[in-house]
């Protein structure tokens, strides 16, 4: 993940495209397979109506660097073409945002230590019950 300051809300974190994957996700209930995901980025939501397009490579690494953040479920499922990965939110959009928020915490805090950096604010107080266990 990458913050960058110039953004607003997760758009710091996530590129466009990712952020769209992510309303989809947020919209199923059953989960989905990257190429539905793909599909529903490229053809049906409103950022390819702007005329913008992602290849399904990149949502595939997407949604798999999800899982490997902690961020996204999966579960394997047969169908057309062998086995393959359904994609399941884990948490709702709140928490998910929650969940960020304490990976770019636990970091700051590292970095602080790590620096021997002395810094007083709330910020750091925060314990780690009230963040998100992700």
């Amino acid at each position: 993940m990458k913050l960058d300051t110039g953004k607003e809300g997760l758009a710091a974190v996530y590129r466009e495209y990712e952020l769209t994957v992510l309303e989809y996700l947020f919209s199923v209930d059953e989960g989905a397979g990257s190429g539905r995901v793909w599909k529903w980025v490229n053809e049906e939501s409103d950022w390819s109506l702007a005329g913008n397009t992602i290849s399904r490579a990149s949502v595939i690494f997407f949604l798999n660097r999800l899982v490997d953040e902690g961020l996204l479920d999966w579960r394997d499922a047969t169908g057309k073409g062998g086995h393959h990965r359904l994609y399941e939110m884990k948490m709702n959009r709140q928490e998910f945002a929650k969940a960020v928020i304490g990976k770019f915490v636990r970091k700051l805090r590292e970095i602080k230590d790590q620096e021997e950096v002395e810094y007083d604010s709330p910020f750091f107080n925060i314990s780690e019950n009230e963040l998100s266990p992700f």
